[in-house]
């Protein structure tokens, strides 16, 4: 099997490369995704999320290893197996992250990546239900629109607004800071992934071939030249080869862990495990950033909130009645429709800490089940200084990474992390939220800062954004160059979140799509 580009992660990013580089009816591209088809409804109905998110269902469901930070405990990283990639199965919010979070990108060395250099990136893709602007496009295939809703948003951003927070109606827009509704990419009560916006409108071209199932093993090399990909395709070795490119587009945790399979890496993770050395390159799997949080829980007596009760059975058959009639009602939503983006001290230049609100109650993942209805409130801190690495469990593809997001290995992550505790806790406690009798389920009576710190390292986890295992840069560690092209490799790019060289200040879906629709643009120049 020979083709152009063999695209490895039918993703965020790698839908949108399957999509723009099948565009010329002259290549061919394959794209391989070891998930099956995205046919499960929990995907499409919004809040399937809530299924999806404790399960091993179209999810990786992987573990870190125990975290000295967080008291020991072994942190939760979920991730999407299927087409569509994690954004099948994430929380949908549109959020692309502070325009100096590019510029550092470019400040770095990195050229072309400026915030100037990558909206008109984001434009390209994004159907934003307020119509082109300067800021957004109008005419792309990402739906990017807004839910109806709850009750228990509106009062969240009017609280927020009470405790001394501006209103920002399009966190997307000239400035970040404030509280307000999430851009959620939702289209008439259907997820909008990346396989639903990119991929399916062209499955049909002749010249696209998308293989699910298929779990890459290693890149195909022939000296310094990637020349292909073995793959487990159902049970059968297949070797595929590429006539022009490999891309990588497996994520912050697959993308570094295929390199090394493959031979490239730093010596001292491949030797251990019996992998010959193709390539040194020391900062594959490291580098790794992702979003410390934390959420605050609260039990209500009003039903109007999600959760488990036999009034809440009732309601949820009504709901799901009226989502199956109409697509819509509170299955049609996201769950965490609202935030806000905050300093910790008034001085700094941008926001330092992102929240969710959720007409529910969110605890561990959503693995923890608690009879009853509430409110939860997740808080992140937007710049970890902690860093983490992935590396190999063993030299078995199937083997799940060993991941390490050193999570509140630094002072100044915790100091963060509480601060924006607080400002969550007043915000919850303006008169917008009185109605709903919120009950705070771990915090109170916690009034002296080591004892919410030690709340903090009990409850703390991901929330879903690892990034940076395969950085762009010039330095020594550095894995691809500007043009996310491996460096030291011909033929061989990475395509994902893993590029990024530092973490954005925000949700990171819309920047992983950004990536494939820059990427795409240079891999079809080359």
């Amino acid at each position: 099997m020979e083709f152009d580009y063999i695209i490895v992660g039918a993703g965020s990013a790698g839908c949108v490369l399957a999509n723009r580089l099948s565009a010329n009816p002259d290549v061919s591209v394959c794209l391989l995704e070891a998930g099956p088809e995205d046919r499960s409804p929990l995907i499409h109905a919004p809040a399937g999320i809530a299924a999806i998110l404790p399960s091993r269902h179209v999810n990786w469901a992987f573990d870190t290893v125990p975290q000295a930070g967080l008291g020991g405990r072994i942190g939760y990283q979920p991730r999407g197996k299927t087409l569509g990639g994690s954004s099948s199965i994430n929380g949908m919010i549109y959020i692309r992250g502070h325009r100096s979070d590019f510029d550092d990108w470019a400040a770095l060395g990195n050229e072309g990546w400026s915030f100037a250099d990558v909206l008109p990136y984001f434009r390209r893709s994004e159907m934003n239900h307020r119509g082109a602007c300067d800021f957004h496009g109008g005419s792309g295939e990402l739906f990017v629109g807004q839910v109806e809703a709850h009750a228990a948003t509106h009062a969240f951003i009017e609280a927020g607004r009470q405790a001394g927070y501006r209103y920002n109606t399009d966190f997307n827009g000239v400035d970040q800071e404030g509280v307000g509704q999430y851009d959620v990419t939702i289209r008439d009560g259907r997820r909008w992934s990346t396989a639903t916006a990119f991929l399916k409108p062209v499955r049909q071209r002749p010249n696209l071939t998308v293989l699910t199932g298929a779990h890459a093993e290693r890149v195909l090399l022939s000296g310094k030249q990637a020349t292909g990909v073995q793959a487990q395709v159902k049970g059968r070795r297949l070797e595929l080869r590429a006539r022009k490119e490999v891309l990588l587009s497996a994520g912050a945790f697959g993308s570094p862990q295929l390199l090394m399979l493959s031979g490239i890496g730093p010596e001292a993770e491949l030797k251990p495990h019996g992998i010959a050395v193709r390539h040194e390159l020391p900062g594959v799997g490291q580098n790794l950033q992702d979003h410390p949080d934390v959420v605050l829980c609260y039990k209500s007596h009003d039903t109007s909130l999600m959760g488990y009760s036999l009034g809440g059975s009732l309601k949820m058959g009504a709901a799901l009645t009226r989502y199956l009639a109409s697509r819509r009602g509170p299955l049609a939503s996201n769950f965490a429709e609202g935030g806000a983006f905050l300093k910790t001290c008034a001085v700094l230049p941008r926001p330092d800490v992102q929240l969710h609100s959720v007409f529910s109650i969110i605890d561990d993942h959503n693995r923890t089940l608690h009879w009853g209805h509430g409110f939860s409130c997740h808080v992140c801190v937007l710049r970890p200084k902690s860093i983490g690495s992935v590396g190999l469990r063993s030299a078995d593809p199937v083997a799940a990474p060993r991941i390490d997001p050193n999570f509140l290995g630094h002072d100044d992550d915790v100091n963060t992390l509480l601060k924006g505790y607080r400002m969550a806790q007043e915000i919850v406690e303006q008169a917008p939220m009185a109605r709903f009798g919120l009950k705070d389920m771990y915090s109170d009576g916690l009034y002296r800062d080591e004892q919410l710190i030690e709340l903090l390292r009990r409850r703390a986890d991901s929330i879903y954004h690892p990034v940076g295992t395969c950085k762009m840069g010039h330095d020594e560690h550095a894995v691809v160059d500007s043009r996310l092209r491996v460096r030291g490799i011909e033929g061989l790019r990475v395509v994902d979140a893993s590029i990024m060289p530092t973490l954005v200040g925000g949700n990171t879906n819309a920047a992983s799509i950004m990536i494939g629709e820059r990427a795409a643009e240079w891999v079809a120049q080359a």
